[in-house]
């Protein structure tokens, strides 16, 4: 547990501390009585009591739209499965503020819909909670479908034959299973509408903003420290509580469960309920994710001329009034980034994660719920904390390219926790005692048992881990250089400026963006764990029982 509470230490902690101290902090003396004040006005009220109301009803909303999808990703089999996997995890890789100018291009005035069929959905809440579903869906596909896949359905098929109905043995068997994985999801979607920011932003206006929005605004335009340190507190908070309640559910629903390989589960569909079923996915997946996909290509393709990729050709030569270098650099830069901040947070949240599997104790439940804390504090908070803490020797990084992948491994590593700590937990503590009996040390008992096992989780982690890099914005774009720009930088600075050019260049990155996710996510989707039974026997032989 030492590499991730160093990690979390130097490169979460520290930073957020020292720009909440700068803010409380002024002319030598804390300035406690700004809480007071900050907290009694009414407009702050307003801010909090949205940016609770819309995280529920955007975390219910997501689970009851993606629920149907886990089952169908985790059980059935069908043509282009692993495509439209890819497909649906293209939202969640998208900068917020895309997905928030999707949306505006959708269902705003002028909009796709206004402009076909007279219809005008401008319901601010409604654009905002359908936003965030569309943006958080592969959060609830991947997380439970993970763990669904690998469930023995020889458990729910025997409650069948004791006279259940399909219903109640899913319900009696299959969601308790499921209890830690829909928890995690439900957490980690909460999480992301809790510190909404890009989405609301665009499609709220001055009258819907949440704490993330109003956190930015304090600090970039109004340049209220005070203000902004003291909404860093309140959301630290509230989140704090929220992951003390979800870490105390959880442990009362972990139990050891029966494993079995990811193809031994999924079958092909059959009977008219699987039929409708997988209807009603590839319906949702095809008017929430792929309509709104869609008119992002149109509008990078709509170039002045006509249809065509003059907006794309734009991309190869630089605008020295946003860019120092071409934008399509950018590509090349996030794929770098990306790539080493999934090394660093399947190192440091897979160490975690096995770790939170072997011990127990306030310590262990506390270390849980920190390792959650970089998805619920603020990353404009985050972003000035770097600029302001790792400047002097010895971390002084701020001149250095790691910067960026440490910003976006630190919102990659909860992912890769709570993605693998629900499989590792299920994991049969008696293979582990069996190859310790048998002389092998707790590192290669875990290279042997506990990874064959967890292998599909792990790469459902690096899945995330990867998506996640390549789309963090909030954090990034204050420590990304002028020189070395990622792909939502990019497209922030470019929707940031007034014209044609600029929009059309914009979603040109995003439509690139959206290719190399769905390249990205199609290679790891090639790449087939061993099954449980190949897996056990493997560990079993090299430890020494064979």
């Amino acid at each position: 547990m030492t590499v991730p509470v160093v990690f979390f230490g130097i490169f979460f902690a520290y930073p957020v501390a020292a720009i909440v101290g700068r803010g409380l902090r002024q002319d030598g003396a804390w300035q406690f009585g700004a809480l007071g004040e900050v907290l009694g006005d009414p407009d702050i009220g307003q801010v909090l009591w949205f940016t609770l109301w819309q995280a529920l009803a955007s975390t219910g909303l997501t689970l009851v739209v993606a629920m149907p999808a886990a089952y169908v990703f985790a059980r059935l089999e069908f043509p282009g499965k692993s495509l439209l996997r890819a497909v649906v995890t293209v939202p969640f890789v998208l900068p917020t503020v895309v997905v928030g100018t999707a949306f505006l291009a959708l269902l705003g005035r002028g909009g796709l819909l206004d402009d076909l069929w007279g219809l005008r959905l401008d319901t601010t809440v409604w654009a905002i909670l359908l936003a965030h579903v569309f943006f958080n869906y592969a959060v609830v596909v991947r997380t439970v479908g993970g763990l669904w896949a690998q469930l023995d359905p020889r458990q729910e098929e025997a409650a069948r034959m004791l006279g259940a109905s399909r219903f109640r043995a899913w319900r009696a068997v299959t969601l308790p299973a499921l209890g830690p994985a829909v928890a995690a999801a439900a957490l980690m979607v909460f999480l992301f509408t809790f510190t909404s920011f890009g989405v609301v932003q665009i499609l709220g206006g001055p009258g819907f903003t949440t704490l993330e929005v109003e956190i930015y605004r304090q600090t970039a335009h109004l340049l209220d420290l005070p203000t902004a340190a003291v909404l860093t507190l309140v959301q630290f908070a509230a989140v704090g509580a929220i992951l003390a309640v979800h870490a105390w559910t959880v442990r009362r629903r972990e139990t050891a469960l029966s494993l079995v390989d990811a193809a031994y589960a999924v079958r092909r569909v059959r009977g008219t309920g699987q039929r409708l079923l997988l209807g009603f996915v590839l319906a949702t997946v095809g008017v929430l994710i792929l309509l709104p996909l869609g008119v992002l290509v149109e509008r990078a393709l709509d170039a002045p001329g006509g249809y065509g990729l003059g907006y794309f050709r734009a991309l190869m030569s630089a605008d020295g009034g946003a860019f120092l270098v071409p934008p399509i650099d950018a590509v090349a830069n996030s794929l770098q980034y990306a790539a080493v901040a999934t090394l660093i947070a399947l190192l440091v949240g897979g160490l975690a994660a096995a770790a939170l599997t072997r011990r127990a104790g306030r310590f262990t439940r506390g270390f849980d719920a920190l390792l959650m804390l970089p998805l619920g504090v603020s990353a404009v908070t985050v972003g000035f904390g770097f600029l302001i803490a790792l400047d002097r020797p010895p971390l002084d990084l701020r001149a250095s390219w790691i910067l960026v992948p440490l910003a976006q491994a630190l919102v990659g590593v909860p992912f890769v926790v709570r993605t693998m700590l629900p499989v590792l937990r299920a994991v049969d503590s008696r293979l582990r005692e069996a190859a310790a009996v048998l002389g092998a040390s707790p590192w290669r008992a875990w290279r042997e048992v506990d990874l064959p096992l967890v292998r599909r989780a792990l790469l459902v982690a690096a899945g995330f881990a990867f998506a996640v890099s390549l789309g963090e914005f909030g954090a990034t774009v204050f420590i990304a250089r002028p020189d070395n720009p990622t792909l939502p930088v990019a497209v922030a600075r470019l929707l940031g400026r007034a014209g044609d050019l600029n929009y059309g260049q914009a979603m040109a990155l995003s439509t690139i963006l959206m290719i190399v996710c769905v390249v990205s996510l199609l290679l790891l989707e090639r790449v087939r764990p061993l099954s449980r039974g190949a897996g056990t026997a493997r560990a079993l032989d090299r430890t020494g029982a064979f």
